[in-house]
């Protein structure tokens, strides 16, 4: 997966923007303002941060040893860190950040969740 790709994909989730408050190489993809990827996508090795549950991210840490890790800089329980260099297969990256943008909807405000089902 290419940084425009990890880029476009992020975006193809409804009401997703994307947003820069720590610095203008850090892109934030948010949906209704609550974060759900951070990565910079000039960074080499490409990576993300993704919210993940709390099982799922010790079983993928197992499984993906070195290429996916503890969140960089977020609560180590809740977000991976993942490496997109091409050693993961792209499917489970797009799976990943998929699970990510879900686990945020699904926290977010009756109201809100009911407004992102409007076409």
């Amino acid at each position: 997966m290419t940084p425009e790709e990890l880029r476009s994909f992020c975006l193809s989730f409804n009401a997703v923007v994307e947003d820069f408050p720590f610095n203008p190489e850090t892109s934030v993809f948010k949906v209704v303002g609550k974060l759900f990827a951070l990565t910079q996508l000039d960074g080499v090795p490409l990576t993300v941060n993704l919210k993940c549950d709390p099982e799922d991210a010790i079983r993928l840490r197992g499984e993906y040893p070195g290429l996916i890790v503890p969140g960089y800089h977020m609560n180590k329980r809740h977000w991976n860190t993942v490496t997109v260099d091409g050693e993961l297969p792209d499917r489970l990256v797009r799976e990943l950040i998929e699970d990510s943008y879900d686990l945020v909807v699904a926290g977010l405000r009756r109201a809100e969740r009911l407004r992102l089902d409007r076409p």
